[in-house]
């Protein structure tokens, strides 16, 4: 069974935050000092505190400029988590007082270049090295799509100050640390309101927000005031392989990161947990719709099959019947989820001639399911592996991928399955 790791972000996400919470669940402080000191940037210290958000413990990751460090001093508050509705906004995750917006001009700001220094000194591996990189080019890509601008021309502003290189460098030690073969992560809930730049006031989610953001599932809470900061929806969607639901897992260890403020009924937390997959799926209930028809023009039964898919339904498929009187009909079976049964009944009354149906709820059991893509001479070839108690027990080629090769190099498509099925046996196996 490999190794989950699900960010809960029902109240955002900020960088500060995504490290808070894998402290909570177990990252050594220590550890995470270690690696940080490795950048060589003095003039910094950074700690934890435990807080509390609307009765909920939590870790808060704070960094503080040590006298003589290059910025003012601040204790890494998120400046969505505690501002108003209107206040100044900066890609970063922290809070900067309103009387410090001058002095914020004269911080030191770092280039990509020398951020990529930086992490080149830094104790990440060669992996992590590269994927702290990736996130910082990012960044810029979006500042450049934002401003019409080269990515080499690009200024990162407070992205290239040392607290947000700590958040994303942080982040990037402290995933490595979990191990975590699979990320999932839930909707962002974005916020609301406006957000102030040094460009003018602009509605939340913030324009580079939405840039990284990219297609990931976001919505607006109760909450109107930014959640998700840049450097969080960085994090989320360069880690995430899916979005939705927790999926099935056996947790092992459970974090809470905390922002800065503390509502009094949602808890402004950041929520990851940690564990194994389970690959045997427990019964889920589902509706069986059946109906016999002995009366209909046959051309009506595709018809029927491709409403009732269009409409959610999981399976349709039809059987041969003989019927009362001894004549031939057709058997109609629609597998769907409970809350879809009406729905799909309106639709077998509508497109069929059937003046009756019938239905019960069943449990039904599935294997684990994943696509993976297989090299073969002729092209690339989808795989639908089965999975169970942490073991394939099934692997089948797409035959539509089988069929254009076929097709392309004027093959059968016995023989591509056979070439498929030979690169497949060649392939490592997925863990």
């Amino acid at each position: 069974m490999h190794r989950v790791l699900y960010f809960d972000c029902f109240s955002g996400i900020s960088g500060d935050m995504v490290v808070g919470a894998l402290i909570d669940a177990g990252l050594p402080l220590a550890d995470l000092k270690r690696a940080l000191g490795s950048l060589a940037m003095p003039g910094y210290e950074v700690s934890t505190a435990r807080v509390l958000r609307a009765g909920v413990s939590a870790t808060k990751f704070n960094v503080r400029e040590t006298p003589g460090g290059e910025h003012h001093e601040h204790d890494h508050a998120e400046h969505h988590h505690d501002h108003g509705e209107h206040h100044e906004h900066h890609h970063h995750d922290h809070e900067h007082p309103h009387d410090h917006v001058d002095q914020h001009a004269h911080h030191q700001h770092r280039s990509l270049p020398e951020i990529y220094e930086l992490i080149d000194r830094s104790a990440l591996s060669g992996s992590g090295r590269d994927k702290a990189k990736a996130l910082f080019q990012r960044l810029a890509e979006a500042e450049a799509a934002i401003h019409q601008m080269p990515v080499d021309r690009v200024h990162l502003h407070e992205v290239g100050a040392v607290d947000s290189i700590i958040d994303i460098v942080g982040a990037v030690y402290a995933m490595e640390w979990t191990g975590a073969e699979r990320i999932v992560c839930s909707p962002l809930n974005v916020g609301g309101g406006t957000v102030r730049s040094a460009h003018g006031l602009f509605p939340v989610p913030a324009p580079a927000t939405v840039r990284l953001l990219g297609d990931a599932p976001i919505y607006s809470g109760t909450v109107q005031k930014e959640l998700v900061t840049p450097t969080g929806a960085l994090i989320a969607t360069s880690y995430a392989s899916s979005f939705g639901p927790i999926p099935a897992m056996s947790v092992e260890c459970v974090g809470y990161g905390a922002g800065e403020r503390d509502n009094s009924d949602t808890p402004n937390v950041l929520r990851i947990l940690i564990g194994r997959a389970v690959d045997r799926m427990e019964a889920e209930r589902v509706v069986v719709i059946e109906s016999e028809i002995d009366d209909m023009n046959p051309q009506l039964f595709g018809v029927a099959m491709e409403r009732l898919y269009a409409a959610g339904a999981l399976e349709v498929f039809y059987v041969p019947v003989q019927m009362k009187k001894n004549r031939p009909g057709t058997l109609l079976t629609v597998v769907s989820a409970p809350e879809k049964r009406a729905a799909l009944s309106e639709i077998i009354f509508r497109e069929t001639t059937t003046i009756g149906i019938r239905y019960s709820e069943v449990e039904r059991e599935c294997l684990r399911r994943e696509i993976i893509q297989v090299k073969t001479p002729l092209g690339d070839v989808r795989f639908k592996l089965a999975w169970r108690d942490g073991k394939i027990v099934n692997a089948v080629p797409e035959f539509d991928d089988l069929s254009a090769l076929a097709a392309s190099h004027g093959l059968s498509v016995k023989d591509v399955q056979a070439i498929a099925l030979h690169a497949y046996g060649e392939t490592p196996r997925p863990s």
